[in-house]
């Protein structure tokens, strides 16, 4: 599976952004959906995942309520819809495949090249 993740730019804080990730390959579908952010001089963190049919979200904590993970199975596309952004969502945000899932980077098999997201006070 091959990951391009787009949709990051420059907003002020309170505004929204829309990351999408398009995969490539017939087996998306089998695959847990899991979107990482790593901001500079720190590591990777978990910030939502998303089951093969859509039925189960994860959000970290910080994140719930302002961020909604969303999948299209027909496209080949995760989406992360950010509302509400502050100054520490300031990342590179990640979109990665997984057979198991999880709120751990280890159990994703692919990985897009990131795209960055800059919120700005």
């Amino acid at each position: 599976v091959q990951l391009q993740a787009s949709g990051g730019g420059l907003v002020q804080a309170g505004g929204s952004l829309r990351l999408s990730c398009a995969a490539s390959g017939r087996t998306f579908s089998r695959y847990v959906m899991g979107w990482f952010r790593q901001a500079p001089a720190k590591e990777r963190e978990f910030v939502a995942a998303i089951s093969w049919n859509g039925g189960s979200t994860y959000y970290l904590d910080s994140v719930k309520g302002r961020f909604t993970i969303s999948r299209d199975n027909a496209r080949n596309t995760v989406y992360l819809q950010m509302n509400s952004l502050k100054p520490e969502d300031t990342a590179v945000y990640y979109c990665a495949a997984s057979v198991v899932g999880g709120r751990v980077s280890a159990n994703y098999d692919y990985w897009g090249q990131g795209t960055q997201v800059t919120v700005s006070s």
